[in-house]
């Protein structure tokens, strides 16, 4: 009956994601104090100063947030690594990478979370006397840190290329 050849169990695999290139364009949310370059083939929902860039072939969401400094600058520093530090359980291992640019007065952290963690990356931006933007990834799927691995390197660029952009307005 039928063939004789043996019958074996495919073996696990990852898929092989590929991304388009990014091509970035200036963003200037009306009335908010802030601008930077975001990548053309997200969609932006605004809300007051707060965002949700959703990219839809990742299945992923960057939420950012905008507060008013007003004398809570180590509040909102700590609420910024708390939030990071909440990963911990899940995490591997989180890296920090400082972001100085003394020439836009914009100052802040990257953080870049390793293992199953919901988010891989966060990152906050401040001037240290009036303004402080944070912003955090999330997917729409369970966290496995090897399948998102494709998307989660894409949006770290793109954070990275927003945070390199971003720039006060006033």
């Amino acid at each position: 009956m039928g063939c004789k050849d043996t019958v074996l169990p495919k073996p696990k695999a990852l898929l092989s994601l590929e991304y388009p290139t990014a091509t970035y364009q200036y963003f200037d949310p009306e009335k908010c104090p802030f601008a930077f370059q975001r990548n053309v083939s997200t969609a932006v929902t605004v809300s007051g100063c707060n965002l949700q860039i959703a990219y839809a072939l990742q299945k992923a969401t960057l939420f950012t947030t905008y507060k008013n400094v007003d004398q809570n600058l180590n509040e909102l520093l700590r609420d910024a690594q708390n939030l990071t530090q909440k990963h911990v359980v899940k995490a591997e291992s989180i890296s920090e990478q400082p972001y100085i640019n003394p020439e836009k007065n914009v100052y802040g952290m990257l953080y870049q979370v390793t293992g199953e963690a919901a988010s891989q990356t966060q990152f906050y931006l401040t001037d240290s006397l009036h303004h402080f933007f944070t912003g955090s990834v999330y997917f729409r799927a369970k966290p496995n840190y090897d399948s998102i691995l494709p998307a989660s390197d894409y949006l770290r660029k793109d954070v990275i290329k927003l945070m390199e952009s971003f720039e006060w307005k006033d």
